[in-house]
Parts: C-alpha cells; sequence; structure tokens
C-alpha cells in the first residue's frame, strides 16, 4: 500500500503541477517530469524491491494520463527528428554480440553481467579439491627422501601385483589346462618363492621406520625424550620380525596392522615436535601404497585358496625339526635297550 498508493499520489500531484503540462511542454520537459517521478518513486520503495527490479516501467498513472488525452507528446511525431535518426549510420558493436544478444530481456541492461548466470557450480567441489591437495601436497618433504622413499615400497608393490598375476596364471591353468605364460606348477612355485620376500622385506621396512625415531633421539630433534621416543623404535621390529613365523595371510594382516599403528605413533611424534611437521604427510604417502598392497596380496591369495599346496612355513618347520630330534631320542633310547638286552642275554648265555 505504501509503494502503490504513495507512488500513484505522487505521480498525480506531479502531472497537475501547474508548472508542468504536457500539452504545452516539449518532450524535455515531459521527460523530466518522468525521471523525477521515477526518483522518488525509487526511493519510497524498500531496499529489497529496488535490488530485485532495478528498472521499472512509468507508473499506471503516466500510462493512464497518456492515453486518455489525445494530443500528448506520445502521439505527436517529430517528423523532422524521425528524419535525422534515419540519415545516422548505425555503428557496428561485434562485442556486445553473443549467443544470448537475440534473447536478452526488455528491461536487462546491456553490459551487465546476470550473477544468477555466473553462478559457479562447481565451487565448492573445487574448494574441497584445494583443500585435499594442500593437505597432501609434499612440496615441502626434501627430494632425496622423497624419492629414496618411494623407491623403497617399489618392491613391495611389485610382489603383490605378481601375486595377483600369478594367482590369475593358476586359475588360468585350472580353467584351461595350461596357463597364460607359465604352467600351473611353475606359477605356484614362484608364488611360494614370492611370499617369503614379500614378508621379510616387509618387516624389514617396519625395523627401518622404527629406527627413525632413534636417529631423532640422537640427533635431539625437537628435544631430547629418552626412553618414550627410544620405545617406538623397539615396539617396531619386535613386531615386525615374529610376522616371519606365522602363515603367509596372518603375517600380511599382522603387517598391516604394525604400518597403521606405525603411522599413528608418528602421527603423534610429529604433533608433538619430535619429528619435522611434513613427516606425518609423507608417512601417509608410503603408508597407503604398502597398506595397497598388501590388501592386493590378499585378495590375490583368496582367489586360489583351494588350488595350491601352503608350504611348511618357519612355525611348519620348528615344529618338524623338533618332531625329528623326538624320533631320533626314541630311536637311540631303542638302540640302546636293544644293546642292554643283548648284553643281559650274552652273560646268561655264559
Amino acid at each position: 500500500m505504501l509503494r502503490s498508493g504513495a507512488t500513484r499520489s505522487l505521480t498525480q500531484s506531479l502531472l497537475r503541477s501547474p508548472t508542468v503540462s504536457f500539452r504545452n511542454t516539449s518532450t524535455i520537459a515531459l521527460v523530466q517530469a518522468q525521471s523525477k517521478a521515477r526518483t522518488l518513486q525509487s526511493q519510497l520503495q524498500p531496499p529489497s524491491s529496488r535490488a530485485i527490479n532495478p528498472y521499472k516501467q512509468p507508473s499506471r498513472a503516466l500510462q493512464r494520463y497518456a492515453s486518455t488525452h489525445p494530443g500528448t507528446p506520445f502521439d505527436h511525431i517529430d517528423k523532422r527528428h524521425e528524419k535525422d535518426v534515419a540519415k545516422t549510420e548505425i555503428e557496428p558493436h561485434p562485442e556486445a554480440v553473443s549467443t544470448l544478444s537475440s534473447v536478452r530481456q526488455v528491461m536487462h541492461e546491456e553490459g551487465v553481467e546476470d550473477k544468477e548466470r555466473d553462478v559457479d557450480m562447481l565451487a565448492g567441489v573445487k574448494a574441497d579439491l584445494k583443500t585435499i591437495r594442500e593437505t597432501f601436497s609434499m612440496s615441502e618433504v626434501p627430494r632425496e627422501a622423497l624419492v629414496l622413499g618411494m623407491a623403497g615400497v617399489l618392491p613391495y608393490l611389485g610382489t603383490s601385483i605378481s601375486t595377483v598375476y600369478l594367482a590369475w596364471d593358476i586359475n588360468h591353468a585350472a580353467l584351461t589346462g595350461s596357463g597364460f605364460l607359465l604352467s600351473g606348477q611353475k606359477a605356484e612355485l614362484l608364488l611360494h618363492i614370492i611370499e617369503p620376500l614379500q614378508i621379510g622385506y616387509g618387516a624389514v621396512i617396519l625395523s627401518f621406520l622404527g629406527a627413525i625415531h632413534w636417529g631423532l633421539e640422537w640427533a635431539k630433534y625437537g628435544g631430547k625424550h629418552g626412553y618414550p621416543r627410544y620405545a617406538i623404535g623397539v615396539v617396531a621390529p619386535a613386531i615386525a620380525w615374529p610376522t616371519t613365523l606365522l602363515p603367509v595371510e596372518y603375517a600380511l594382516i599382522a603387517q598391516f596392522l604394525a604400518f597403521n599403528y606405525l603411522y599413528f605413533a608418528d602421527a603423534r611424534a610429529t604433533r608433538r615436535g619430535w619429528a619435522p611437521h611434513w613427516y606425518t604427510t609423507y608417512r601417509f604417502a608410503l603408508t597407503f601404497i604398502v597398506g595397497a598392497s598388501i590388501v592386493i596380496s590378499l585378495i590375490g591369495r583368496g582367489q586360489i585358496a583351494d588350488k595350491i599346496n601352503r608350504l611348511p612355513g618357519p612355525a611348519d618347520r620348528i615344529k618338524a625339526l623338533r618332531d625329528s630330534q623326538m624320533e631320533s631320542l626314541e630311536a637311540e633310547e631303542k638302540e640302546r635297550r636293544a644293546k642292554i638286552v643283548s648284553q643281559e642275554e650274552d652273560e646268561e648265555d655264559e
């Protein structure tokens, strides 16, 4: 009501003013009156309305007055002005032509960007990707450590890929009677060679990761902390090497848990200032590659669990050695008793 009523009364007052007569004044005076009415009308509108509709048509009072009073400048055609306009050469503006220029709104201002149309729908996704890239950026990691660390995990990844291929070749031989590149027996033999290599190399990596904390303690990086930091270097090999005595699947699972535990310990050490600030990101990249390799190996072995013979592990060999020792002791005891019996028989005969 305030906007429509006040605007209508203000416009009617301007139209009835003796100083502004549309019958006797020129077109310029009429335009000035209309601009004053629009200015006052925009001032009376609330800010939200002006922000949404910055360009509005003339008020209904002006339109009604122009349509009901004949002879107004709206009905008068200035032929001289029309001829001058016809003689004016139109200048080309190719930069203003676009795919949307033919469907531009009538009240739309040329050169003003449509903010609603220019909204980037992927802004949130791009921001998230930028955050992830900055979080896992290894630009501050020394180049030597990065190159040697990535090269160190390549053998572990190579054993995992080899396990998957050999498992596929064993399955291929079981289905078709012959392997793709290797026979089923050769593939199984190579698989049994790769298994201890991967487990042993994993134990070496775990021991090396623990030894890093001994080096940081000797260098007094972040201060001298004594047994708490030395304990990390002791626990790592204490967990790693017993896995070599387990069956392959259990050994891989145990090493997977050990790698994650050491990453957690390294992250806590970095947060406490015991290691460089980039060490957590560096360790995450290496742990991710090693963990993915272990998962790949377990998946490959799961496909051939019922098609291969399990070779005796270290624990089986220890048990076999103990059994053989018991058997040899029993054999010696039997021989000793037999010898005693024979001696007693000889004495009786005499």
